[in-house]
C-alpha cells in the first residue's frame, strides 16, 4: 500500500499529547472512485477470497502488480485492513480464542438466537435458495417450534462473520490506468 500513501499531503500531528508535532502522512485524505466507475457494474466482477489469501497477492495474481493493493481495499470501500480482511483459519481461531478464551468456550457460547425465515432450498434446476434468518430475543425463541429456530455460538458468529468479508469486488483491469490518473490528478 505503499504506492497509495505516496501522493498523500503531509501534516503536523502530536501524537504522544506533549506538545510535540511530528510530521505524518494524513491518511484522512482518502477519496473514492468516481461515480462513473461505481454505476458501471461491467467494470467489477466478484471475487472469493481464499484463505490466507491477501490484497498485494490477488493485486499481483490479477493486475501483475502487487503495489496495487490499495486499488482492492479501495473498490471495497475497505479503510483498515488488518479487521476488515477475511481471516486465515489459523488467524480466525487465534482471535477467537483471545476474544472468548478458547475456540471450545467460543463454540459452547450461544451468541445469539434467530428464527429461519426461509430454509436452505436447491431447485430442480439446481438453483440454490439460500436460507434466511432474523436475529431474535430469547422470548420469541422460546415460543417456535425446533424447525423454525436456531441457536448461533460465538464462534459460528465470528466464522460468518469473517466468511462475509471473503465477497469482494475486482475492478476491471483496463480501468486501472484510468484509475490511476485519476488517483494523481485529486493529489496534483
Amino acid at each position: 500500500m505503499s504506492y497509495y500513501f505516496r501522493p498523500f499531503p503531509l501534516t503536523l500531528y502530536d501524537v504522544k499529547k506533549n506538545g510535540k508535532s511530528s510530521l505524518l502522512t494524513d491518511i484522512t485524505s482518502r477519496f473514492k472512485i468516481v461515480e462513473a466507475f461505481q454505476r458501471q457494474e461491467a467494470v467489477y466482477y466478484d471475487y472469493s477470497v481464499k484463505d490466507g489469501e491477501r490484497a498485494d497477492t490477488i493485486a499481483f495474481k490479477y493486475y501483475g502488480d502487487a503495489s496495487l493493493d490499495w486499488v482492492i481495499y479501495l473498490t471495497n470501500d475497505i479503510i483498515d485492513p488488518e479487521f476488515e480482511w477475511a481471516l486465515s483459519g489459523r488467524s480466525l481461531n487465534s482471535y477467537i480464542a483471545k476474544k472468548y478464551g478458547s475456540v471450545v468456550a467460543a463454540m459452547e457460547q450461544i451468541h445469539h438466537h434467530e428464527q429461519i425465515i426461509q430454509q436452505h432450498e436447491v431447485l430442480f434446476d439446481g438453483t440454490i435458495i439460500p436460507a434466511k434468518y432474523e436475529q431474535i430475543d430469547l422470548t420469541t425463541y422460546g415460543t417456535l417450534a425446533t424447525a423454525d429456530k436456531r441457536i448461533v455460538t460465538s464462534y459460528e458468529y465470528e466464522n460468518e462473520v469473517n466468511e462475509s468479508k471473503r465477497s469482494i469486488k475486482l475492478i476491471s483491469e483496463e480501468f486501472i490506468m484510468p484509475l490511476m490518473s485519476q488517483v494523481k490528478r485529486i493529489f496534483e
